[in-house]
């Protein structure tokens, strides 16, 4: 144990001191404290950190990126519950440890342009604004995506540009993107989401049917795609064109 010499006086002034920087001046308000970072970090830690998620950037990004802002009011208590919840018109918020998941496996760049399919509540594409340059989204609900588009604005994601239409025609006159992201299930990639794919790009997407689906990592070298099985899970369907082509599809197979 170490010890050192008290100079008479020092004490008193020390503490004179703390206790002028602890008190706020004189007409500031003191900054609000957030009543669900306790919840937040505790959601990064139990369902993200324990369960395998290791970028250091994706943990800060949902330790900062509040997700009860982009919940229905009847639904806070379970903002931080690793689950899936109903945002209206059949439509939910992925629950935390899936978003976490899909966005590591993209690989976010500071520098990339990426294409979000379903904004859906705003939450992934909040998630992105904080990891990369630009994300373009594209919500087919137009209630849902003037809703997450306000949201987006009040938490300050600035990069974030949304439109309604069908996320299987992609975004044309934005692409090429270097990474693109669906958070809905088609059946098959849709052709123009590859077209406007990067050269080395990289997409993460779910594909299957409604109770069967699987997240492939998809990686574009030379024209050609590289697909990689990640894991199980399930969204909900991709729906708009892609919707009338599985339709299509199974009314063919019928004997």
């Amino acid at each position: 144990m170490s010890t050192r010499a008290v100079i008479p006086g020092a004490v008193g002034l020390c503490l004179g001191l703390a206790w002028a920087f602890a008190v706020p001046a004189r007409g500031a308000e003191p900054a609000p404290a957030d009543p669900f970072a306790p919840a937040r970090n505790r959601m990064v830690e139990r369902h993200l950190v324990e369960r395998g998620i290791k970028n250091p950037r994706v943990l800060e990004a949902f330790r900062t990126v509040p997700r009860h802002r982009f919940l229905p009011p009847e639904t806070l208590r379970h903002a931080y519950d690793d689950e899936s919840i109903p945002i209206g018109l059949g439509q939910t918020i992925t629950p935390p440890f899936d978003v976490a998941f899909m966005t590591e496996a993209l690989d976010p760049k500071p520098t990339d342009k990426v294409f979000e399919v379903g904004t859906g509540s705003g939450y992934q594409a909040a998630i992105l604004s904080r990891l990369v340059k630009d994300v373009y989204s594209v919500e087919i609900h137009e209630t849902l995506s003037k809703r997450a588009s306000e949201v987006l604005k009040e938490v300050g994601a600035t990069n974030v540009h949304t439109r309604v239409g069908d996320g299987y025609a992609g975004w044309p006159e934005e692409a090429p993107f270097d990474a693109i992201i669906v958070t809905c299930a088609p059946r098959k990639i849709p052709p123009p989401l590859i077209e406007q794919l990067k050269e080395g790009g990289r997409m993460v997407i779910p594909l299957g049917g409604r109770f069967n689906q699987t997240v492939y990592h998809v990686t574009k070298q030379n024209g050609k795609l590289i697909t990689k099985e990640l894991r199980p899970t399930l969204f909900v369907p991709m729906t708009g064109r892609a919707q009338r082509e599985a339709a299509g599809t199974q009314e063919k197979e019928k004997p």
